[in-house]
């Protein structure tokens, strides 16, 4: 939102004020009364509007404020478009259901919480929604974990941080490609650089659970067994079902811009599933549209394999542009140019303002209790000190998803905690401490703000920025 000039420049307090309304209005609604986010949104952009007309402000200047906002987020619908045809593609070719099932195979009561961490981290990237993850991969490790009378809290805190790694590193994943086209990074860049944050904090989470599990050997499979059997009934299990992963692979490593990428393996999904995947012309435009129905009778393989399509992604496909309108009214009215102009002699510098964008994240995950509009207003709060400072937006992009993404399940009170309190049937606050990816992300990218490693400058090598 660079190119949107205020047409107001408001009292520091009243800025403040407005913002506080704004974000009232939105986390009451949230927490409160368990809405949706777009309606309380609707609701602070009409609050804006009034702001606006009262302050003299000409409604076409308001109109072109929501208008300028919501243009910037065009690239990230498009993103998304192409994300719910891979996603029915995926599934249709049976690259999803084939990695799944040779993923069981490692399974094994040995190391259970390092397992389960691990099983949930490949299905996270594979299906790219830490939430569905969580209810059938974690539902069926929650039980074989309550059999072994190991800690509910312990191997919901593996599954909890399984499912956010693969969430957060997934080119499906809605929130990874909203972090990227906010501050305009290409998909695959954004993935790459996160990894110097995501691995560390990943082999940490993976020693820890190593450490903390049991060794204990005896106990019943049949819950994963159900699922493995389920997913061999959907007749999706091919050995060549892996070749779309390869491809995307191989289109990453030759830095293929995102949506090309993306249009490409659609493509060679759609060739693979006819080999063995009868349908017409009719049928698989609306599966691409609609998403992929699967009908093997496991409840919980139809609710893993049931997903994507277009259709699927308009939920974020709205809540994006209604977010970045409000966005857009919050610049044009001048409430975020006068909050940004009085940090800006704070946080004068990459680390604070590395560390104090990480700490707006993770404050409005705590006080909305949303994990898309802490990216949202986040990434387009900060997007002008970090370019006044010369660092590349993907150092935004990766605190977005470090400090954004992964914490909003260790809020109780968010949409990310109550859902996973509710499917596992382990309390937010009982799980938090084991949830060792989820906080041990954020506090790495703050630490490398503050060293300056890996932290990248526009148009040079990756070098030391502590002090510019």
């Amino acid at each position: 939102m660079l190119n949107i000039k205020p047409v107001l420049k408001p009292k520091l307090l009243e800025a403040i004020s407005i913002l506080v309304i704004i974000l009232a209005t939105i986390s009451i609604s949230i927490i409160r009364l368990g809405a949706v986010p777009h309606i309380p949104i609707i609701i602070s952009i009409f609050i804006l509007m009034m702001y606006g007309l009262i302050r003299k402000s000409k409604f076409k200047d308001i109109e072109e404020g929501m208008i300028l906002g919501a243009q910037g987020g065009l690239g990230a619908v498009l993103l998304f478009i192409f994300i719910g045809l891979l996603i029915s593609s995926w599934l249709i070719s049976g690259t999803i259901p084939t990695l799944m099932f040779f993923g069981f195979e490692f399974v094994s009561p040995y190391y259970f919480y390092a397992i389960a961490f691990l099983l949930t981290s490949l299905s996270g990237v594979m299906i790219g929604s830490s939430l569905t993850t969580a209810a059938t991969i974690g539902v069926a490790l929650i039980g074989i974990g309550e059999a072994m009378g190991l800690s509910m809290a312990v191997t919901a805190g593996a599954i909890v941080s399984g499912a956010f790694f693969g969430d957060k590193m997934s080119p499906l994943s809605d929130t990874t490609n909203l972090a990227s086209s906010i501050v305009k990074v290409d998909l695959f860049t954004h993935i790459r650089n996160m990894a110097w944050t995501t691995v560390p904090a990943f082999i940490i989470t993976l020693v820890v659970f190593l450490i903390l599990s049991p060794g204990k050997q005896d106990v019943d499979l049949s819950e994963l067994q159900a699922i493995q059997d389920g997913l061999t009934q959907s007749g999706l299990i091919h050995w060549y079902s892996s070749i779309p992963v390869f491809v995307l692979l191989l289109l990453i490593a030759l830095k293929v811009p995102a949506l090309l990428a993306l249009s490409i393996n659609v493509a060679v999904s759609i060739g693979i599933s006819f080999f063995h995947y009868s349908m017409n012309a009719k049928e698989l435009f609306t599966i691409l549209f609609g998403g992929f129905t699967s009908k093997t009778g496991v409840e919980a393989v139809d609710s893993l394999l049931t997903r994507g399509g277009v259709e699927s992604m308009m939920f974020t496909i709205s809540l994006v542009i209604l977010s970045l309108s409000l966005g857009g009214l919050l610049f044009k009215l001048g409430i975020i140019p006068v909050l940004l102009s009085k940090l800006s002699g704070v946080i004068g510098t990459a680390k604070r303002t590395i560390l104090t964008a990480a700490l707006s994240a993770i404050g409005i995950n705590v006080v909305v209790g949303e994990q898309y509009l802490s990216i949202l207003l986040t990434g387009e709060a900060f997007q002008t000190q970090f370019k006044k400072l010369g660092l590349h937006p993907k150092n935004l992009s990766r605190t977005l998803e470090d400090a954004g993404t992964v914490v909003n399940p260790l809020v109780p009170w968010s949409v990310c905690g109550i859902f996973l309190t509710d499917v596992l049937g382990v309390t937010t606050l009982e799980y938090l401490p084991f949830a060792v990816f989820c906080f041990v992300s954020p506090l790495i990218t703050i630490l490398y703000g503050f060293t300056g490693w890996t932290i990248k400058r526009d148009n040079t090598e990756m070098k030391p920025a502590v002090n510019q």
